[in-house]
């Protein structure tokens, strides 16, 4: 055995590292890093400088997020050739990531352009927004909510199989086809929307639309306060000379999902002035 005053206590140890002391120990405990010295009376844990080269080793690898095991496949069995396999493995992974990340920045991004276009819009005003293509995903069902929580089921039924983002970030509707439209029958809904981004995985029914310029109307107040805005639209329609030529979508941008006050609920409805489906 090495000279006590060569050797460091678990706590100092767990210091020098920033680790905890329980940590060290249950590498101890799986075989990963096992100390220099253990007291057999007192049962106190020594590192030596050998085990500092092993938990720096680890260190690094954590930081690269590669799993324990085969952290400790690598300790036990050391060669250069594995570490470049094991780094390369974990190079896709890294990239994975940022792609991943890449998604949500990207549909952060789109929640904040959300809400912000929310608070400043004039609520009960009609206007004309030319939108960029969108993907839904959708699920025929009637439904007669009069707030978001009335819609949680619908929600998620559609969220199998689909990003759970897309669901939190704001981008779950309900709407109307053109036969309720035309019959001014805003209750029930005919079914269920989540929009999709790009890399979104697929579910179910999916309708593409292309770039194309909505009528849109923003209220305050959640799906029972709609269907006078429908009239206002359809009104609006007729008043124009058009005739809503597909079907309507609605979403809470402002809810519970974001806020207790009521007052400060926003409901979008958009109806397109002409529409092609492919799906």
């Amino acid at each position: 055995m090495q000279s006590k005053k060569d050797l460091y206590q678990i706590g100092e140890v767990a210091r020098l590292f920033h680790l905890s002391i329980s940590l060290l120990r249950h590498y101890d405990k799986t075989g990963l890093v096992t100390p220099e010295y253990t007291d057999p009376d007192t049962g106190y844990r020594y590192y030596s400088l050998r085990q500092f080269e092993c938990l720096n080793t680890i260190r690094y690898l954590r930081a690269l997020d590669m799993p324990l095991e085969e952290i400790a496949d690598f300790l036990h069995n050391r060669d250069t050739g594995r570490i470049q396999e094991l780094l390369s493995k974990q190079l896709v992974q890294v990239h994975k990531k940022q792609q991943e990340l890449a998604v949500i920045e990207h549909q952060i991004k789109n929640r904040l352009n959300q809400i912000q276009g929310a608070l400043s819009a004039h609520p009960g005003e009609i206007f004309l927004e030319k939108k960029a293509p969108l993907k839904l995903a959708c699920m025929k069902k009637q439904l007669n909510p009069e707030n978001y929580l009335d819609l949680e089921y619908s929600i998620r039924e559609m969220e199998q199989g689909n990003s759970p983002a897309s669901i939190f970030l704001g981008k779950v509707g309900v709407g109307l086809f053109y036969e309720s439209l035309k019959a001014h029958r805003f209750k029930p809904y005919d079914f269920v929307f989540i929009i999709l981004e790009e890399d979104d995985p697929i579910k179910g029914q999916v309708i593409h639309i292309p770039e194309i310029t909505w009528a849109v109307i923003r209220f305050h107040g959640s799906h029972e306060q709609a269907p006078g805005f429908y009239e206002k639209l359809l009104s609006y329609f007729k008043d124009e000379g058009l005739a809503p030529e597909s079907f309507a979508l609605e979403m809470t941008l402002i809810d519970y999902g974001l806020t207790h006050d009521q007052s400060q609920f926003i409901t979008e409805i958009q109806i397109p002035f002409a529409i092609c489906l492919e799906s």
